[in-house]
């Protein structure tokens, strides 16, 4: 916790001083694709470390008066069981910085929806770096398969339950819906990491970010 405080404290100024978005901020917005993550690679602290930097971030853009929780899966506690990215967002519909409507509910999420590089906005509305910019951050921390549950077997798929900053893997999705992988065009499951350091998710075209959304705010 000490660690995730000292991170906290070092980005919040790089998070307020960023450039912001030229569009006005929808108020519907309860979506949104972090502009940083805490920096530790894949070791977020667990679930509550990521949802503490989901809200963390959203404060700073004038969002304190939502529930944000971050759309990631991981083992239960003690390993029996799943947590799954998809039951912890809500129902829908989800909309984006500027207002425009991500996914109407769960099944579209997960299937047809309008979820592209220039629809997944940062918290201050930016387009963030994909395949084909420098540096390239398209990879996306989930943990999830497709449909957004936790993968199946002993495998690791979330490192360490986002505890993990060296050795393990994390599956993540390609936010751009371009890349390399199994499912090169999935927003949450394009393929596996090659290790849990910044360095390792940085390797593969990622750093670190995740999806938040915020619960209990549909409409």
């Amino acid at each position: 916790m000490i660690r995730l405080i000292s991170t906290l404290t070092l980005t919040v100024a790089f998070v307020l001083t960023a450039a912001p978005s030229a569009e006005a901020q929808d108020a519907r917005m309860n979506f949104f694709l972090t502009s940083v993550g805490p920096g530790n690679g894949a070791d977020l602290g667990g679930l509550d470390g990521a949802d503490a930097w989901c809200e963390h971030l959203a404060f700073a853009v004038g969002q304190a008066d939502k529930t944000w929780q971050a759309y990631l899966s991981q083992r239960a506690m003690g390993g029996a069981g799943a947590i799954n990215a998809r039951d912890r967002i809500g129902s829908g519909p989800w909309y984006n910085y500027e207002g425009a409507v991500i996914a109407q509910n769960l099944d579209g999420l997960h299937g047809e929806n309008n979820l592209t590089k220039e629809t997944q906005l940062s918290e201050q509305g930016n387009i963030i770096n994909g395949r084909g910019d420098t540096p390239n951050r398209h990879d996306v921390l989930t943990g999830a398969q497709l449909d957004g549950t936790l993968a199946s077997g002993n495998e690791d798929t979330t490192c360490s339950n986002w505890t993990s900053s060296g050795d393990g893997s994390a599956l993540v999705g390609h936010f751009d819906r371009t890349g390399g992988g199994a499912n090169p065009t999935s927003w949450n499951s394009a393929h596996a990491t090659q290790g849990c350091s910044q360095e390792a998710l940085r390797g593969t075209g990622g750093d670190g970010l995740f999806y938040c959304f915020a619960v209990g705010s549909e409409e």
